[in-house]
């Protein structure tokens, strides 16, 4: 009987995980499909290294204004969270489309992009989130942004080194993880605020 209610309760949990993950996800995906209208595809010219750096430069603000309490620009930590799951997608998509070098995508080619990526991400946040019990629940958001900074100068070494590594994941996996961590933050941040 114990048996039965822990898995209920696994599975209930899991579900709760998907429906939050899907509306922060939805958020993101709503905002990249605004930009895209404001400025079309120019970020398909930055290279995956500049993005990286676009994704430190959020990161860092992030932990500034965690750490100061104060900010001087009226954009909270939830935009640059946004940003920060956005830009590593768009880097997801030029780190996979190399050899494309068409930098005016339409709408639909680069919403179909967006989503392709998403949708492996997201299968990469269940099989991490079974394998770790929900153990994000328990983190801090504070936590997830000096992951996501660690994740990022880990990125930056691999590209110091022309992507070659050892024993390390590469570039693509840190995106993925960056974006997850983010969801999760802007999950955490949405539960605060209701």
């Amino acid at each position: 009987m114990v048996k039965k209610i822990n898995f209920i309760n696994h599975y209930m949990n899991i579900e709760k995980t998907i429906q939050q993950y899907q509306q922060q996800l939805q958020k993101c995906r709503d905002v990249f499909q605004k930009k895209t209208k404001d400025y079309g595809t120019s970020w398909r010219v930055l290279r995956t290294s500049s993005l990286t750096d676009q994704l430190f430069i959020k990161a860092q603000r992030i932990r500034t204004i965690e750490e100061n309490q104060d900010q001087k620009v009226n954009e909270g930590i939830e935009s640059e969270f946004i940003g920060l799951v956005n830009y590593a997608i768009i880097g997801l998509i030029q780190f996979s489309s190399k050899n494309n070098s068409s930098v005016e995508l339409s709408e639909t080619e680069a919403l179909t992009l967006f989503d392709g990526e998403s949708q492996k991400i997201k299968e990469l946040m269940l099989a991490k989130n079974h394998d770790y019990g929900e153990a994000w629940r328990d983190m801090r958001i504070s936590s997830f942004t000096d992951l996501i900074l660690m994740k990022l100068l880990r990125i930056r070494q691999i590209e110091d080194n022309k992507g070659k590594t050892l024993i390390s994941e590469g570039i693509d996996a840190g995106y993925q993880d960056i974006v997850n961590y983010s969801i999760f933050a802007l999950i955490k941040l949405n539960e605060q605020n209701t």
